[in-house]
């Protein structure tokens, strides 16, 4: 008898010849909102799963390093981290982290779908650790365009933990040059722009590289950075974008300092990891210098 025969599977789609597997402990939840699938998991090897329209959005075992990746070298290297919005980030992770630092006054959170963030606090309380109720937060549930078009505050740090920009994702609508243009005049001075932006692996990292040869007409500093998250079962690539500031090139002590305020509360980031995330591969620098498709 197969070892896994009492398994059923989650099976996530990466292209027509390329599939992932997860064996499914128990399912939470399984539904939709207004706006995608939702299902949440439990599997032996990941823990529990957050899944949207079918790609994984992050799991219990690892999502620190995700969040952290995304988080971290943008508020080390920002001049001013009193102020930060996030766009997306329903499971309340990415809030967690920025939350972590206690110069951060108010964090503003806008996700569309509320029903991912009630889904979270009830199934995934351990991603957002308390940070729904802690006083600096400010969630907001709507378009994240509509806030930024309304909005008039200036944000040392914009943290993009929207989904991948495919043509069905709800997300779509916020990668164009127009919503980045848009960004930047929310952004104060020294302010950081910062996303996850899709996969780097030697196979498929094109879409990322549309992505920062779209951001790079309109910030003087675009960065790409990278790192592995097993759960997704590849590289995963992030960008940090500024005018006045290359996130690549934050000084150790700087990072040092910053990671002393997270007060032994960071699984994953410090100056060394900054390091490495920055140093990209040989095939990685060649696509991104390449001419190509943009937004």
């Amino acid at each position: 008898m197969p070892k896994t025969e009492h398994w059923g599977w989650y099976v996530e789609r990466f292209a027509p010849t390329e599939e992932h597997h997860h064996a499914i402990g128990r399912v939470l939840y399984s539904g939709r909102s207004d706006f995608q699938q939702i299902a949440i998991i439990e599997t032996e090897v990941f823990g529990k799963m957050l899944i949207l329209d079918g790609d994984t959005q992050s799991s219990e075992r690892d999502e620190h390093v995700y969040h952290e990746t995304l988080v971290h070298p943008a508020l080390a290297a920002a001049a001013d981290r009193s102020n930060v919005l996030i766009l997306g980030g329903g499971e309340g992770a990415t809030l967690r982290e920025v939350l972590r630092r206690p110069d951060v006054r108010l964090c503003t959170m806008v996700d569309i779908d509320g029903l991912v963030v009630d889904l979270a606090k009830r199934y995934l309380p351990e991603w957002s650790d308390g940070a729904f109720d802690d006083p600096r937060a400010r969630v907001i549930i709507g378009d994240a365009l509509a806030y930024l078009r309304d909005d008039r505050e200036a944000y040392g740090a914009i943290l993009s933990d929207l989904t991948e920009p495919l043509p069905d994702s709800p997300s779509h609508p916020l990668f164009n040059d127009a919503v980045f243009s848009l960004v930047k005049t929310r952004l104060a001075p020294g302010g950081i722009y910062a996303l996850q932006a899709s996969t780097a692996a030697i196979h498929n990292a094109a879409l990322h590289c549309k992505m920062a040869r779209t951001l790079r007409k309109h910030f003087r500093y675009v960065r790409s950075f990278f790192t592995h998250v097993p759960a997704f079962d590849t590289d995963w690539a992030f960008l940090a974008c500024s005018d006045t500031v290359d996130v690549a090139s934050t000084p150790a002590e700087r990072i040092g300092e910053y990671c002393a305020g997270l007060r032994g509360t960071s699984a994953f980031y410090d100056a060394e990891t900054h390091r490495r995330l920055f140093a990209l591969p040989l095939y990685l620098r060649r696509m991104l210098a390449e001419e190509g498709e943009v937004f």
